[in-house]
């Protein structure tokens, strides 16, 4: 063995001989046996490797192993899951090996931890999606993640021997995912130190700046803060309380982000310093305690109202529990005083590590669970694209909270911000889905209003709401979004299934087939992307029978072109002679179609038809076109074997020129209703709709429908056919009929 060897060999088994020395007291000798076991098998699988410091990489595993150990607090699985964190990315052993050799809960603790590596090396699109596989583990074991931030905090100890770039990519990751994702979990000691290390390498001149500013001030501050300190201990010792004091400074990346976020310059930031007050309580006493407490600080120094902050009553959803105040110290400056017991400071410095729900003791927990719960239903939808997953991740993981309650008094958590509807989504998906309104503290308000903590909320619902569109410009919650676009997606697959069917009708009337090459067609004519977008218009009645004729005119090849030829107009008329004089009475005229222009045919010397018969039109080649009885001889011929040559065609009683008609339709809004009664009047041949709109106001929509109308048979059924669609209360006809 070399001197090299030698010397690495000592610090491998010093660092390793460190991490057992402190876990000494909590671990019996099968533990240490475990443990031992998983450093044996992670330096026979990491042999030879060394970091880019030139260490041995084995010392990174113990490394992070003693983070578990001694700054989280978890136990000898998780330690034993630390050392083997990198054996199975990093060599030749197995997930299989691992089981066989240890047992199945470390097979899957190291399988999720490898699941959510080599997050650094990936680009934009495929960070999100790590992301969302980490936040997915947590569920699945919160240990994963733990185990993750201790990876992650040594290595950015350790970041000083790596090239600027990747510093820079690994800092920046750390601030987005890692430090939020620490704090949220309770471990406010990590999520500083990740924050400060960030900051030392995403703005170097800034963190330096600060960091030799502080340095100044707590040596000029120093006496200030003892005398406060002497203060405050010497009031809580006559009140005979069992405490500790200590002076806390506030981080670097603190001081920045409330710099840039209030625009104020370092000298503006007043509470770099704060007195924390941890106390010694049984739990059943703790909450009166820290209440004592306060009571003798604010006695003492004159407090800020505004500045008081209870998260005893309401914890945080990481489990944080503590009494803040902001009170006026010696010579006039502004002190921020923490309150708390031994416990919660335990909590607040370790997280749910501290009490988790793998210990007898669960204190918090359930906070923790509800929070996973929620991470879960967004992350779990494969529907949610990048933007909703930074927005989610953002509100689940940077937000503050608020605390409101139910008419019967149950308290639930929000992120700040949220809203009445986030609310309603929160209490059930039907509830949200359903929701018509919110009384909020008694009075009515609009479902977009944000809520405020100690609000009372109650829901209203009603079967017939259904979630729309613009719920989404104001919903805050992931899950509230992720309901509400499930919804809507489900609402405009019916809407297309329905453009389709009405399409392929719509087409057959204009003697047109859906054929696969007919679809794309109209689909580039209309400007769509897709064939599902033009069902969907379709359905939603935005292209309507005016629009699917304009296409049929222009693309109808034969007929179109002889429709050109034999339409009338004011400027050219073909003259055809006394075959082509057009037959009709005085009242009478024939329209194809529904084709508002009229049109030049002969009647055909097969069946002779008269005006009123029921008559179809055809377009001969030599001829024009040329009109049939239904019951022609030739009828079903020319229909089987030349349908794209037929028109369809009616004889009407005008009595000049059509009729302007205003309609007024009123009702409850419900989804399709415009499509419905856009339908109905279409499918009048004596009826063109020249202008249509439509508006809605909680719940009711009026309808504003113009009409040009052939017949008054035609408009009294129409009108008819309207009403009884459902929803529809009442039809009225504003103007005479001409």
């Amino acid at each position: 063995m070399t001197a090299n060897e030698d010397k690495d060999s000592e610090l491998v088994e010093g660092a390793f001989k460190d991490l057992l020395n402190s876990i000494e007291y909590k671990t019996d000798a099968a533990d240490q046996k475990l443990i031992q076991r998983a450093f044996s098998l992670a330096k026979d699988a990491h042999k030879g490797v060394r970091r880019k410091s030139g260490e041995p990489y084995i010392t990174h595993p113990i490394s992070v192993a003693q983070i578990v150990a001694t700054e989280i607090g978890l136990g000898p699985t998780s330690i034993a899951t630390a050392l083997m964190h990198d054996v199975v990315e990093d060599s030749d052993y197995t997930l299989v090996d691992i089981e066989n050799m240890f047992n199945p809960n470390i097979s899957k603790l190291i399988d999720g931890l490898t699941k959510i590596s080599g997050v650094v090396s990936m680009e934009s699109s495929m960070q999100l999606e790590n992301y969302r596989k980490m936040l997915l583990t947590i569920s699945d074991d919160v240990r994963v993640i733990l185990i993750k931030l201790a990876d992650r905090l040594h290595n950015m100890r350790t970041m000083s021997d790596m090239p600027s770039h990747k510093q820079l990519k690994i800092a920046s990751e750390t601030l987005f995912i890692y430090a939020p994702l620490a704090h949220r979990l309770g471990l406010f000691s990590i999520k500083t130190e990740l924050e400060d290390i960030s900051l030392k390498y995403t703005e170097p001149e800034v963190f330096d700046d600060i960091y030799s500013r502080m340095e100044a001030l707590q040596r000029k501050d120093f006496e200030y803060l003892n005398k406060f300190e002497r203060k405050v201990s010497e009031e809580l010792s006559q009140a005979d309380l069992t405490f500790e004091v200590r002076k806390r400074t506030k981080s670097i990346y603190s001081i920045r982000r409330k710099m840039k976020n209030q625009n104020v310059s370092f000298n503006e930031v007043y509470d770099k310093y704060a007195i924390r007050i941890i106390l010694e309580a049984d739990k059943e006493r703790e909450k009166a305690i820290c209440w004592q407490a306060y009571s003798i600080i604010t006695e003492n120094f004159n407090p800020n109202p505004a500045r008081l902050r209870d998260w005893i009553s309401s914890p945080k959803s990481n489990g944080y529990e503590s009494l803040h105040t902001t009170v006026m110290g010696p010579d006039g400056n502004w002190v921020e005083v923490q309150i708390r017991t031994r416990r919660m400071d335990d909590i607040a410095e370790n997280g749910f590590a501290a009490h988790w729900k793998y210990k007898e003791d669960s204190s918090g927990s359930n906070q923790l669970d509800r929070w996973l719960l929620r991470i879960r239903e967004f992350l779990d939808d494969p529907e949610n694209d990048s933007e909703d997953f930074i927005d989610s991740f953002k509100m689940n993981l940077f937000s503050s909270e608020i605390f409101v309650f139910t008419p019967k008094g149950e308290m639930l958590t929000l992120p700040k911000g949220a809203t009445a509807l986030d609310f309603a989504f929160d209490i059930h998906t039907e509830v949200g889905a359903h929701c018509l309104g919110t009384k909020v503290n008694g009075k009515l308000i609009p479902l977009s209003t944000p809520l405020k903590s100690g609000d009372q909320i109650e829901v209203l619902t009603s079967v017939k709401q259904e979630p729309k569109e613009d719920w989404l410009s104001f919903v805050k919650t992931g899950k509230a979004k992720q309901r509400i676009k499930q919804s809507l997606k489900k609402e405009k697959q019916l809407i297309t299934g329905q453009g389709q069917f009405i399409l392929e009708r719509k087409l057959k009337v204009l003697k047109l087939k859906a054929t696969h090459s007919n679809i794309h067609k109209l689909v580039n004519f209309f400007g769509l992307k897709n064939p599902e977008e033009l069902y969907y218009k379709v359905g939603l009645g935005v292209i309507d029978n005016g629009k699917l004729r304009e296409y049929a005119r222009e693309t109808s090849g034969l007929v179109n072109y002889f429709k050109q030829r034999i339409v009338r107009s004011n400027y050219a008329k073909t003259k055809l002679g006394d075959k082509s004089k057009k037959q009709q009475t005085d009242h009478l005229l024939l329209v194809f179609d529904t084709d508002e222009h009229e049109m030049d045919y002969t009647l055909a010397k097969c069946c002779n038809p008269l005006p009123g018969d029921r008559v179809f039109g055809f377009v001969t080649t030599a001829d024009g076109l040329k009109v049939h009885r239904d019951d022609c001889p030739n009828a079903v011929l020319l229909q089987s074997r030349f349908a794209n040559r037929t028109l369809k065609a009616k004889w009407v009683d005008r009595k000049g020129a059509f009729s302007t008609i205003n309609l007024l339709i009123k009702g409850m809004d419900r989804i399709g209703i415009v499509n419905d009664v856009t339908k109905v009047v279409s499918n009048e041949l004596s009826i063109n709709i020249k202008a249509i709109a439509f508006s809605v106001d909680d719940g009711l929509f009026t309808g504003k429908l113009t009409i040009e109308v052939a017949d008054k048979l035609g408009l009294t059924d129409t009108i008819n056919n309207i009403k009884n669609l459902e929803g529809i209360s009442s039809v009225t006809r504003v103007g005479k009929f001409n």
